[in-house]
């Protein structure tokens, strides 16, 4: 395939993700998302847990229980000639090392605000990881049928806390009972808002063409000329959009709606295939990968087990980072040098899965995996590349985790080794032996891999308390070589294997009950580096095992 065909793909393609702060209405926006763009024909129901219906990125049985996404999602579809990769991610705090990993596999990010709630921690967290890869954001603020703060409360809030200049593109009349609808301050019209719409409707919403119209002031009275008011000091208070600082994550466009009514999301649809960049350069430890280059080349940034319990299969999600991916063509696995022929690649929409021929730079593929791939690795049609950026960060908790029934040992430890391989929760295995040990970021993870564990796993697991609160990965650096380091390091290994445990990918790691252990150790062993992220340790680590 040429390089101007492949071009002309790459240019059709965007990839964002959906980050919010939980119940701000995230898996909610998606799925309307998908209806809108005429994936889906009917939304599902997140309004209650019993419902018939669950939301459509939600595939999991604890999410369907609960109401809330614990895993993120990946879905594809096709809006005004363009070729969207929408990635829904979890917006529980818990599970935010699985959204950090997504972040780094798309090229836009959507903002979602509970108008009535504002600017909530997690969205704080979220933002500051975007803002670190400069990703380009969309903020929309949702729930405006409801009693919510003010919209120039929420302008003031979302720029003095998320350090970024903000650019209303719609502005709300009303909100509550009173919600009339949005202002498009684009395209000069109000498009009127009508509730409880669950379907798409062939007729579409009602726009009144100028916002200065009188028929707008006659009709909705003080709100409208509270909101006329609004809009006027908001465009002079405001910049004017820069297509550059938005690129650079500096300045996000403001949109207003509720996604429950299927109301505004036309808007942000729009925005996203006007604004958002198609897939960019993407660097590797060797060079920069462009998106266009004729070689194929990718990186896998989630692994799911068990999508379809019935086959218990796990599925690699990875971002082609450049050329074209044909189904049955040679990769290599970079870092273990295996070759793969994949035939059975999936594309996605949540749960649905359709046999993929082909797929560019931005799109997510779905490659069947029992144990050959990992998180992180690069394939690639045989160049050495390895892409970074891939986070892993040191747990905060920890639990010890034993079998109720000991005959069961075995599902266990294969459950839970698929488990720590998709990232749900980091398991580590002390080096003296003894339970294994699971790290998280927060409690509930440790209740979702235990429900997993006995609805995937057909194994009831007691999770028990652990002296552990500290985690660092280790490395040595002796400046003597490769073999020096290595051998310091299995020195230190040795000096403290009460307290080292091996990861998911055999990385060591020192498991402390105090912070100040951990500065006792460093002055201790001055020739060992101690990691909080698993990326640039696992990198060090390999390359002293090649060495």
């Amino acid at each position: 395939m040429s390089n101007a065909a492949i071009d002309d793909q790459v240019r059709r393609r965007r990839t964002f993700a959906i980050i919010s702060h939980p119940d701000a209405g995230k898996t909610t926006l998606t799925e309307k998302l998908l209806l809108f763009s005429g994936a889906i024909q009917i939304a599902g129901s997140v309004k209650a847990r019993k419902a018939s219906r669950h939301a459509t990125s939600d595939w999991m049985e604890i999410e369907k229980q609960r109401g809330i996404s614990v895993a993120s999602s990946v879905m594809q579809m096709e809006y005004r000639d363009c070729v969207v990769n929408l990635l829904d991610t979890p917006g529980h705090q818990d599970f935010s090392e699985d959204t950090y990993r997504v972040l780094t596999a798309v090229d836009a990010a959507l903002m979602v605000i509970d108008a009535a709630n504002g600017v909530e921690p997690q969205t704080r967290r979220l933002l500051q990881v975007c803002r670190a890869r400069s990703t380009p954001i969309l903020t929309f603020v949702n729930k405006m049928d409801r009693e919510v703060k003010a919209p120039l409360d929420l302008f003031d809030e979302i720029e003095r806390e998320l350090g970024m200049s903000v650019v209303p593109f719609t502005w709300p009349v009303g909100m509550g009972r009173n919600f009339g609808g949005v202002l498009d301050l684009r395209r000069d019209q109000m498009r009127v808002f009508k509730a409880g719409e669950d379907r798409l409707k062939d007729a579409g919403d009602e726009i009144v063409e100028g916002i200065g119209n009188p028929q707008l002031a006659a009709r909705f009275g003080v709100d409208y000329e509270h909101a006329a008011g609004e809009v006027h000091l908001v465009r002079e208070a405001a910049p004017a959009f820069d297509e550059a600082e938005f690129l650079a994550g500096r300045q996000t466009p403001m949109f207003f709606g509720s996604a429950i009514n299927n109301f505004g999301v036309q808007e942000v649809l729009d925005a996203l295939v006007d604004l958002a960049p198609p897939p960019g350069p993407k660097p590797a430890l060797q060079r920069t990968v462009q998106p266009t280059e004729d070689r194929f080349s990718g990186v896998v940034f989630k692994i799911q087990a068990n999508m379809d319990p019935a086959h218990r299969d796990r599925i690699a999600f990875l971002r082609v980072a450049s050329g074209r991916f044909v189904r049955g063509m040679r990769l290599k696995v970079v870092r273990s040098g295996k070759e793969l022929r994949p035939n059975s690649v999936v594309s996605f929409l949540s749960q649905r899965r359709e046999l993929l021929d082909e797929a560019y730079a931005g799109d997510i593929i779905g490659i069947p995996n029992h144990g050959v791939l990992q998180l992180g690795d690069t394939l690639t049609e045989g160049e050495a590349l390895q892409f970074t950026g891939l986070p892993f960060f040191a747990p905060e908790m920890f639990r010890a985790v034993e079998v109720a029934d000991p005959l069961r040992t075995k599902q266990l430890r294969a459950g839970l080794t698929q488990l720590g391989e998709e990232g749900a929760i980091q398991v580590f295995r002390p080096v003296a032996g003894g339970a294994l040990l699971l790290g998280a970021v927060g409690q509930l993870q440790f209740e979702v891999v235990a429900h997993r564990l006995e609805h995937e796993y057909g194994v009831k697991a007691r999770v028990l308390p652990a002296r552990y609160n500290v985690a660092r990965w280790v490395t040595s650096e002796t400046g003597e070589g490769a073999a020096a380091d290595l051998r310091e390091l299995q020195r230190f290994i040795d000096g403290n294997a009460h307290r080292v445990a091996l990861d998911a990918v055999d990385a060591p790691c020192v498991l402390l009950e105090y912070a100040g252990e951990l500065r006792a150790m460093q002055e201790n062993w001055p020739k060992i580096r101690f990691h909080a992220l698993r990326e640039h340790a696992g990198l060090v680590f390999q390359k002293q095992l090649e060495g």
